[in-house]
């Protein structure tokens, strides 16, 4: 049986538990550090002791698919915090090189990202004078990289200005030199593939945007890549958190030599060309982009696919989806038809095509109005995969993984609790449950959104009481109710949690 060893991004299950879990439809035995070693949060991993596993269980591997950010920082969080030396690339350099040399079969497939810079003041995932200034840090990198590419307004010159004195230097110089180290990692891990090292490189994007230090740090990595050899085995693309689902898709593609064919159907007729938020660029791209990352091909033949990806998009815009239910644009009515995606999915189903519904409407959760409608035809089962998981490339990817995981499976049972599960997860808790609660239920408890304190329970025996409610409301007719449901708050916040259906 094919091995794989494989390494998260970090500890949350959206990165460590739910792509095994979804891989577990495909034949294939995956090995991965057990979760009490991959840190907390911004506490970082044992990087010595997952090194020690690493060339431990490779012995007998066929390929590594590894998180960088885990590898050498010991995790997502603490590559935005480090302070480390120099010394610590050619330590790393020397270490995976040794590795390969070992065993120059064995196929590693990594992940890099390019550090994030968030819009907001928040210090919940970055250093601490981030939730002081993070806003002015994002402005500020935006219009610097904005000067450097076209000419500066009047008025934008004046605020560069007045953020240069707002922002304190030692935090400026703080974020800046960091996101240098990180660069030239990236940099670094592109002379690895050039020397065959690394088989296969993927740099992901977090929270992208047009202007600022990502993408002056974009057009550096982009550069690299152009000048090198090994230009056909590396990506950069928006993502970051499906980047272990990807890499285990391309992984089982390619250890079992196959190249699934993907067939787009889109719910709107400007979908392709929507910038989703939090991203750089419109969806078209980045679904080539997702596609061939994961060892898949584009076809514009339907006859000849091996899946369709359903493709659930805004109308003209996007919004969040909690704005579904009070504020939802007209444009998500009058520039898409839902009626018509649906009889399409319903069309193909009947066809005995195999449908996975990436569910990218909005952003941080999924479409009510999709589930109603699928109900109402009957074919909500009929699917193979549906995720709505946080931005529109997080949904992509685990979408396009899950469906490599399952189209040649009979492992019937897990697939529909996994579909199950997202619906859970990606619609109910994600665009209903979680806004709700903040903002009715955690303030009588004296809690909020970052922090639920010592009261995590209480929230979670909430949250479980509100998943049967949506179930019976919503999918009573279609699935039987679990035998029961777990929910934990991973981080302790509200951002996402931990759900486990047993049936």
């Amino acid at each position: 049986m094919t091995k794989v060893f494989y390494l998260p991004l970090d500890e949350r299950p959206c990165n460590a538990v739910y792509p095994i879990r979804a891989a577990e439809a495909a034949d294939w035995e995956i090995i991965t550090p057990p979760a009490e070693w991959l840190g907390s949060k911004k506490r970082p991993a044992d990087t010595e002791r997952l090194w020690c596993f690493l060339e431990e269980e490779i012995a007998d591997a066929d390929a590594a698919v590894l998180s960088f950010e885990m590898l050498f920082y010991g995790g997502l969080l603490p590559s935005r915090l480090h302070h480390l030396e120099e010394t610590a690339i050619q330590k790393y350099t020397e270490r995976l090189a040794k590795l390969k040399a070992h065993r120059p079969e064995l196929k590693i497939y990594l992940s890099n990202l390019i550090m994030r810079t968030p819009r907001y003041s928040s210090s919940d995932e970055e250093p601490d004078y981030y939730a002081d200034y993070g806003k002015e840090i994002f402005r500020h990198g935006e219009l610097s990289d904005k000067a450097t590419r076209q000419k500066l307004t009047l008025k934008e010159e004046e605020e560069l200005a007045q953020l240069k004195q707002a922002i304190p230097t030692v935090d400026l110089q703080d974020y800046e030199a960091r996101r240098r180290f990180n660069l030239a990692l990236n940099l670094k891990n592109i002379e690895l593939v050039e020397a065959g090292i690394i088989d296969f490189l993927v740099i992901p994007q977090d929270d992208s945007a047009e202007y600022g230090y990502t993408a002056i740090d974009q057009k550096q990595t982009y550069q690299k890549i152009a000048d090198s050899d090994a230009s056909l085995r590396i990506m950069v693309y928006p993502g970051a958190d499906e980047v272990g689902w990807t890499l285990l898709a391309r992984a089982y593609n390619e250890l079992n030599q196959m190249q699934p064919k993907i067939f787009p159907l889109f719910a709107s007729t400007l979908g392709p060309t929507i910038v989703p938020l939090y991203e750089d660029r419109i969806i078209a791209e980045s679904m080539k982009a997702h596609i061939m990352a994961a060892g898949c091909v584009l076809t514009d033949d339907k006859n000849e696919s091996d899946l369709i990806l359903a493709y659930n998009t805004p109308g003209k815009w996007m919004q969040e989806s909690w704005d579904q239910f009070e504020e939802k644009d007209v444009t998500y009515s009058s520039y898409r038809h839902l009626l018509t995606f649906v009889d399409q999915l319903a069309t193909e189903s009947s066809k005995g095509r195999k449908v996975i519904l990436c569910d990218a409407a909005f952003a941080n959760g999924g479409d009510l109005e999709l589930l109603r409608l699928l109900e109402k035809r009957g074919i909500t089962k009929e699917l193979l995969s549906y995720k709505a998981w946080n931005t529109h490339c997080n949904s992509l990817g685990s979408s396009i993984a899950a469906g490599v995981f399952a189209r040649n499976s009979t492992k019937q049972t897990l697939i529909m609790r996994n579909l199950l599960h997202n619906f859970y997860e990606d619609l109910f808790y994600q665009a209903m449950i979680r806004m709700d609660l903040t903002k009715h239920f955690l303030p009588n408890l004296n809690l909020n959104y970052f922090d639920l304190k010592d009261q995590a329970d209480q929230v979670t025996d909430k949250i479980i009481a509100e998943l049967a409610r949506y179930h019976q409301e919503f999918l009573g007719q279609t699935f039987a109710t679990p035998e029961s449901v777990t929910v934990s708050m991973p981080w302790n916040r509200m951002f996402e949690i931990h759900c486990t259906i047993n049936s």
